[in-house]
């Protein structure tokens, strides 16, 4: 009754063009919400735990370490893989979990087992 025929016919027409970049210009916010949250988030935990892999490889006979209890003990042994012998007091000596060790304090010079006793 309102509507002229003009008017009904070009809002029943479909609009033309756009297609792969209307689907790219919604899809924009949110790739660059992926490549924010990479930068900002995933990469740094990354290399936090690369870090935290090589500090505790790299554990020798000597160190001083801090476990994630807080007890700060001396290696006395340091076995390949997983566990290590730490001294926490005078003669008293405790069995860890390599994964358990939070800090390496103080890197201790390489103990030469080797030398003639004199």
């Amino acid at each position: 009754m309102f509507v002229t025929p003009a008017y009904a016919q070009a809002a029943a027409a479909p609009v033309a063009g756009g297609g792969i970049q209307d689907i790219l210009i919604q899809m924009m916010p949110i790739l660059l919400l992926v490549v924010i949250f990479w930068l900002l988030i995933f990469r740094p935990q990354q290399k936090r735990l690369k870090a935290q892999r090589e500090m505790l490889s790299a554990i020798r006979r000597g160190d001083t370490v801090v476990t994630t209890g807080g007890i700060v003990g001396k290696v006395t042994k340091a076995i390949d893989g997983e566990d290590l012998e730490v001294e926490i007091a005078q003669g008293v000596k405790v069995k860890l979990v390599r994964g358990m060790v939070a800090d390496v304090r103080s890197k201790a010079e390489p103990v030469n087992d080797n030398k003639p006793v004199v």
